[in-house]
């Protein structure tokens, strides 16, 4: 068959789709390069230094690649973002946190399809640009996120995992005709490198031991490994789930909930004057030093808040765990702090929302955003020192 004459002073931009063709591997070869070499070029402007090269100017050091799919008109391309030692790039010609903004319109335009969608919707639609989307094109972009969000749920675990966080967050979702709430399980990790991923994320309807269990042993086939610590707050399905099936791991009970445990207990005007008093207990670098503080704590406030004090006894144990791995991972592990820092992203996006139409549609939005901040995280340098991780292993 005859191939289409393009005219020789036409660019990709002018000339119709249809006198290109289907774009063939050798194109897409030499555009992923083409792309390459731009990164490489902005890499070495960052740094003030090209590959292996002495300079005096140096500003930091190059520290490998990390993947990353782009989507194209010539197709998928498979390109290989440099990482730095100290500091973080994202290639100019990509736009952050597209995909998931890409997520939020596939959604809203669901539910503006299947009758769901209120005025706010319609207004956040227009403000996004979207003037009209129909069936076939939400269902091939959906198609396209989806295979992204199950990629990334079930992704072999490959890292080891010395400290991880589980945390839920609940978002409205209709179900036969009824809006119900949904637990969001999600898990966080830091490896054995210093560095953090989010390994896990399922929605169920509720938090239970049965569910839980679920979540984990899906962890463990993925091939979960190395866990000494496990952060989380104390609900009784969760907690008993950690002891039955993390077997041989450490339980940290956050001790931002186990403060508010306790302050729920204290009547409204005395809450601040004992919130107070509770800090310095947190603050202790060993836990002969943190008893002590709850001993003064118990002989001040015994006999007027003796519930409070009561439930400060009973979980001081458990909330001091993290007194027993290196001093430096104190502000991170004694809390779900981190994994909160996310819930309120996906609150912040899942707000405008309201009601999702479909449990697929919450899973496509809220594992768009989990990708995204697991891809920020690689692009940064590690969470922990590499040699403080290795002080674990000499400290359980």
């Amino acid at each position: 068959m005859a191939q289409p004459i393009v005219p020789q002073d036409a660019t990709l931009d002018n000339v119709p789709a249809s006198m290109l063709g289907e774009p063939t591997d050798s194109l897409r070869n030499l555009f992923a390069g083409a792309l390459n070499a731009v990164m490489q070029q902005e890499i070495a402007s960052l740094i003030n230094a090209g590959a292996y090269e002495r300079s005096d100017g140096r500003q930091d050091y190059r520290n490998g690649t990390r993947p990353r799919r782009l989507d194209t008109r010539m197709g998928t391309l498979d390109l290989e973002i440099p990482r730095l030692r100290d500091g973080a790039y994202m290639p100019s010609f990509l736009t952050h946190h597209e995909r998931c903004e890409a997520a939020l319109v596939s959604l809203v335009q669901e539910a503006y399809i299947n009758g769901v969608s209120t005025r706010k919707v319609q207004k956040l639609v227009e403000t996004m640009g979207v003037k009209s989307l129909s069936k076939s094109q939400v269902s091939e972009l959906n198609k396209k996120l989806d295979e992204l969000v199950t990629e990334f749920r079930e992704r072999p675990l490959s890292e080891t995992y010395p400290y991880l966080m589980f945390d839920a967050i609940y978002e409205k979702i209709r179900f036969e005709g009824r809006s119900k709430s949904h637990a969001v399980v999600v898990a966080y990790g830091i490896t054995d490198r210093g560095t953090r991923e989010l390994i896990g994320l399922d929605i169920v309807d509720t938090e239970s031991f049965e569910s839980w269990s679920c979540f984990f042993r899906k962890l463990l086939e993925r091939g979960l490994k190395g866990v000494k610590m496990v952060i989380s707050d104390a609900h009784a399905g969760l907690k008993k789930a950690i002891e039955e099936i993390l077997l041989g791991s450490s339980w940290q009970r956050c001790k931002v909930h186990f403060m508010r445990n306790i302050l729920a207990a204290v009547p409204k005007l005395q809450k601040e004057a004992v919130g107070a008093d509770l800090k310095p207990l947190f603050h202790q670098t060993t836990r002969a030093a943190a008893m002590t503080i709850m001993d003064q704590l118990i002989a001040k406030y015994g006999d007027r808040h003796s519930r409070a004090m009561q439930i400060l006894l009973d979980g001081i144990d458990d909330t001091l765990t993290y007194l027993d791995f290196p001093s430096e991972h104190a502000s991170k592990i004694s809390s779900t702090n981190p994994i909160e820092r996310i819930n309120r992203e996906i609150r912040r996006r899942t707000r405008v929302v309201g009601v999702f139409p479909s449990a697929a549609s919450a899973m496509r939005l809220i594992g768009m955003i989990l990708l995204e901040q697991t891809a920020d995280w690689e692009a940064q340098r590690g969470y922990m020192s590499a040699e403080s991780m290795k002080q674990i292993e000499l400290m359980t």
